[in-house]
């Protein structure tokens, strides 16, 4: 849920949800009072009580009716004796009453006077003796709790002391109370439960993605977030873990490159030791006058000379490496004739070979006038690498390396394949990985940097062709490439007219 959502709705909760429990709690506190009514109807009227709050009132009258009657036993006349009646209504009116003292039809005397000319017409007839077993009510436009005795007054006439309860002051105190305390409550589960919903909603995703975030800067890219939610935690969530994925791979890819420049160093340094040990060595032999003869002077100039090759060979390798891994190995494409190309590859490698005592086959089964798009100098690194890693691991004393060039229709295919030692089935998928040794022990020994075949692979990709190779360990080696034919625009015929 968005944030701007959750804040609308939290807005209208704080209002809506105390009003709607307020009423509830009102209607609830109405109907309680109601149900604890008992319904007592005497003559002409309807009179209602209500228990526990006015419980209490109801004691309290009732024992100042019992103590008055106690004094009109021993005293007869102290209902004549305003002072006293007076002070009577002053200790009840603290409990909302007041009293009526009735001689014959009159009122002898009132606490208040305004409220008793009201009920006076009302009150029970002498001999009634309202007592508290009766507990009766009286209804006009107040509600009142009314307690009754009569007695006679000195001249004989008939009197009757009432005490006089405003019942509904007592109803409206006790609502308020209830009321308020309700109110309160409500707004306090209110608080509670919108607290609790934007802790969960906002709060906790807040910390836990905060938590993530200290994680990532302490170099924890495995801490995850997982979260379908929708709105701006879910979103935050989510582009927090795609950019955790994506400085994981850009880590991981940065401590592979790492090590990769590690092993490229590695394998460069050991494979210019061992040119540049056997140059200083044979530099030492003519400064030192070994090579006293013109046989063995020319020697070891063309040895120092070879070496120098495989040493600038090694460095080309290095440069070249770095245009691959930032994608800039130069090109300069040329349309050329295959078999003109070829032949003059061929030709260049068979002195090299001769030399090693292996032998070259070539064979050309395109037609003389194909031709290629194609960067002479890479397409020939191409040919040197493929046929350098075939010498490089020859194992057997009369060598062959076979060179075709095929017919593919549209394109050419050209395989070199020799009779070396061969590659195990394990191992073919991943030679034109970079690095990659087949047997890092042997090899090792061999020299190579191992970046000869992806080289390979890369040039022969952005010529728009592709390389595999096939194997047979003990039998030998072979490797395809294919590289599409160069086709003519069709030139429309122009006839003279």
């Amino acid at each position: 849920m968005k944030f701007k959502t959750r804040l609308l709705i939290t807005s209208v909760l704080i209002i809506v949800v105390p009003l709607l429990l307020t009423a509830v709690a009102f209607t609830a506190i109405g109907i309680y009072i109601v149900n604890t009514e008992q319904d007592f109807r005497p003559e002409g009227g309807n009179y209602a009580f209500f228990t526990y709050t006015l419980e209490n009132y109801d004691q309290i009258t009732e024992d100042v009716i019992l103590e008055i009657s106690e004094q009109l036993h021993v005293d007869s006349s102290i209902m004549e004796n305003i002072e006293y009646l007076e002070e009577i209504n002053r200790s009840l009116a603290v409990n909302s009453s007041y009293i009526i003292v009735r001689k014959d039809s009159e009122i002898y005397y009132t606490g208040n006077f305004k409220a008793a000319d009201s009920i006076f017409d009302k009150l029970p007839e002498y001999g009634r003796n309202i007592t508290s077993s009766e507990r009766d009510y009286y209804y006009n436009d107040m509600r009142k709790l009314v307690k009754q005795l009569d007695f006679r007054f000195l001249d004989g006439s008939e009197g009757s002391f009432f005490i006089v309860t405003k019942v509904s002051s007592l109803i409206s105190q006790k609502m308020l109370v209830d009321m308020i305390l309700a109110f309160i409550l409500i707004l306090i589960f209110t608080s509670m439960v919108l607290t609790q919903w934007m802790q969960k909603g906002v709060f906790i995703p807040i910390n836990q993605l905060n938590t993530a975030m200290q994680n990532i800067a302490e170099g924890n890219l495995e801490y995850r977030l997982s979260s379908d939610g929708k709105g701006e935690i879910g979103e935050l969530y989510r582009n927090y873990e795609d950019m955790r994925l994506r400085l994981k791979e850009s880590t991981d890819e940065k401590f592979e490159h790492e090590k990769q420049n590690r092993e490229l160093i590695s394998n460069i340094s050991h494979d210019l030791k061992t040119p540049i040990t056997a140059v200083k060595g044979y530099v030492e032999g003519i400064m030192d006058g070994v090579a006293d003869t013109p046989e063995k002077m020319d020697k070891y100039i063309k040895t120092i000379y070879n070496k120098a090759n495989d040493m600038d060979r090694l460095i080309n390798e290095l440069t070249l490496y770095s245009g691959i891994d930032s994608n800039r190995i130069p090109y300069n494409f040329h349309r050329i004739n295959v078999a003109e190309y070829f032949g003059d590859c061929v030709e260049d490698v068979g002195l090299d070979l001769e030399s090693k005592n292996i032998k070259l086959n070539y064979d050309d089964l395109v037609s003389p006038e194909t031709q290629i798009i194609a960067d002479p100098e890479q397409l020939k690194r191409v040919i040197d690498n493929i046929i350098g890693n075939s010498v490089k691991y020859m194992d057997k004393e009369d060598g062959i390396i076979d060179i075709r060039i095929l017919d593919e229709v549209d394109s050419i295919r050209v395989e070199i394949e020799d009779n070396g030692k061969g590659i195990a089935a394990k191992d073919l998928p991943n030679i034109f990985e970079r690095f990659y040794r087949t047997d890092a022990s042997r090899n090792s020994s061999q020299g190579g940097s191992g970046i000869g075949l992806s080289i390979v692979k890369k040039i022969i990709e952005d010529h728009g062709g592709y390389i595999w190779a096939t194997s047979k360990e003990q039998e030998g080696t072979c490797m395809h490439f294919v590289i599409r034919k160069y086709q003519a625009p069709e030139q429309e015929e122009v006839n003279d007219v």
